[in-house]
């Protein structure tokens, strides 16, 4: 029999709540559109950035339909402009778009309650026999029952017999509240009278820890929704259980840049982890009602490098841009220094493999998932050598994105592409320290390597860049003791030992006369313009990396030729 909750009830509850480390979100405040979430303002703007339900329905294909709130959506728009991201952005990418749609939702500021009660209805309209719904909300379930703002808290627990009666400010009219459990049920009973399939998903976990064990706090509602899944016979993915472990391998730099502005929402990085956490949570379920879905999921395996490995032996990957790795086919045509590797290393010790790709900058060689690749295929005993900084410092917005921000100190800003997008980009030495730990998590030795000199020569001498990158490059080394091969100077003292003059003429004309001199008789090094290396200099740049692994003992340099 359902009963109502006197006032010495109510206040208890308040307490069990409180402990129960529910989320005291501050109130919010206008994001980037001027809108404030959860108000009829809000969700008039949300309603036209997202879908209406079902439209993006393809034929007779089955629509998966993504419940959430801020973490699943994240601003009223949804699109990164506050450099806040919702993992339902991502989670199409884990499903074949010929097969079925995935509809993201979510609204920020919803809560299991006031989403049943305000977007809901045209959710549940537009479901057809053999759609799916997740359902993974409840970081909002806290607070007042009907305050004037926000009237979204629900009463903890699973008990169906509970409620609580009352006036709802916001909406001017007698409201009921009901059990977390309760709303969960409803959810499930519409979804499956229309003949669609429910899913129920735990929370993302927040950037807190247990003071005690370190580890990533767990949260309440994630025993809730299993017992309501194991009751209902419904799936359950324990997505907080996942990422949270995830969380809990990582340096704690890097749990924080999982999250941006605060300590539940989640920038890209963070966003791109749910979504792969639910992804493998579906994917890998033994429940057989999940198997329809299974077949029409993709890209769920972790993507790798195909690297041909051979016991005994570790890998060195080389990452970087084209003057690591370029076309490096035709003799005279530009090659990177790493595949020349195979002249100074013992190839029956160590595993080459060149991951580096012609055009980017740190930046865009994360973006594109090429670091991934990386990351995905190290092993312990592995080694990685991270040298970027010739397209760093482009335009941050242009089409090619790939631009950085110039400076090695942790520093960010969300940037709005010329392609209209939203982009959260980081300084120069932020993405190396981040390839830094990445490489150091999977327990191979990262190698920071500085960029190759360019065949320019003001003065008579070749180019040094130790006031730019050379600067940044120390810093970094100076914070994360990364070990650090200076190519950049090994070759340039090559050059000039080779080419350079003590002092050019006084006469300008007659100075430019020599730099160009100088520029031709370097050019056997280079090849069709002032940066990439021919042959011979990609030779060269790899006998100077080996000199500077024997010079500093590096691990590595037991792996070299005799």
């Amino acid at each position: 029999m359902k009963r109502l909750f006197s006032a010495m009830t109510m206040a208890v509850l308040a307490v069990s709540v409180s402990a129960q480390n529910f989320d005291n979100l501050p109130d919010p405040i206008e994001d980037v559109n001027k809108v404030v979430d959860n108000t009829p303002d809000s969700i008039a703007k949300a309603l036209m950035s997202r879908p209406k339900p079902g439209s993006t329905r393809k034929g007779t294909n089955p629509v998966l339909f993504l419940i959430g709130n801020s973490t699943m959506r994240n601003g009223t728009r949804g699109d990164g402009s506050n450099g806040q991201w919702g993992w339902g952005y991502y989670e199409n990418k884990y499903f074949d778009e010929n097969r079925i749609s995935v509809e993201n939702q979510a609204l920020g500021g919803m809560s299991t309650r006031t989403f049943y009660t305000d977007l809901w209805p045209a959710v549940r309209e537009a479901l057809q026999p053999g759609d799916w719904v997740v359902v993974s909300i409840g970081h909002n379930d806290n607070g007042e029952f009907f305050d004037q703002k926000r009237a979204r808290a629900v009463i903890p627990g699973v008990d169906p017999d509970t409620m609580y009666v009352g006036f709802n400010q916001r909406t001017q009219r007698q409201d009921t509240v009901y059990s977390y459990g309760t709303y969960l049920r409803r959810y499930i009973s519409e979804i499956r009278a229309k003949g669609a399939n429910p899913i129920l998903m735990s929370l993302t976990p927040r950037d807190a820890y247990d003071e005690k064990t370190g580890l990533t706090i767990r949260k309440p509602q994630t025993e809730w929704g299993a017992y309501i899944a194991a009751v209902e016979g419904v799936p359950f993915i324990d997505l907080n259980e996942r990422s949270g472990q995830k969380l809990d391998r990582y340096s704690a730099w890097k749990k924080k840049y999982h999250f941006f502005g605060d300590k539940i929402h989640t920038s890209k990085y963070g966003a791109e982890m749910n979504a792969r956490s639910a992804a493998e949570g579906l994917w890998e379920s033994k429940n057989p009602q999940l198997k329809p879905l299974q077949a029409m999921m993709k890209n769920v395996e972790p993507v790798t490098c195909d690297v041909r490995r051979e016991k005994g032996k570790p890998v060195v990957f080389f990452t970087g841009d084209s003057t690591v790795k370029n076309a490096d086919k035709e003799e005279d045509g530009m090659w990177g220094w790493a595949s020349q590797a195979f002249t100074v290393f013992d190839e029956s010790k160590i595993t080459l493999f060149n991951a580096a790709r012609a055009g980017r900058s740190t930046r865009s060689f994360i973006r594109e998932g090429l670091w991934d690749k990386v990351y995905n295929s190290l092993q312990p005993g592995d080694f990685v050598t991270i040298q970027f900084g010739h397209n760093d410092i482009c335009p941050i917005t242009d089409q090619k994105a790939r631009g950085v921000i110039a400076e090695s100190k942790d520093t960010c800003h969300v940037y709005k592409l010329d392609n209209g997008t939203f982009e959260l980009v980081y300084s120069f030495g932020w993405y190396l320290k981040k390839m830094i730990d990445d490489v150091r998590e999977k327990g191979a030795t990262p190698i920071l390597v500085s960029l190759t000199p360019r065949n320019e020569w003001p003065g008579g001498k070749v180019e040094r860049r130790d006031g730019s990158y050379g600067k940044w490059y120390r810093e970094v080394v100076a914070e994360t003791g990364v070990e650090f091969i200076d190519l950049h100077n090994l070759s340039a003292d090559f050059l000039d030992k080779k080419f350079a003059i003590k002092s050019l003429p006084q006469d300008k004309e007659k100075a430019k006369q020599k730099i160009a001199e100088l520029k031709e008789k370097a050019g056997r090094y280079f090849k069709k313009d002032h940066t990439h290396a021919s042959k011979l200099g990609a030779q060269m740049n790899a006998q100077s990396f080996a000199k500077g692994l024997r010079e500093k003992k590096s691990e590595l340099a037991k792996y070299l030729k005799k």
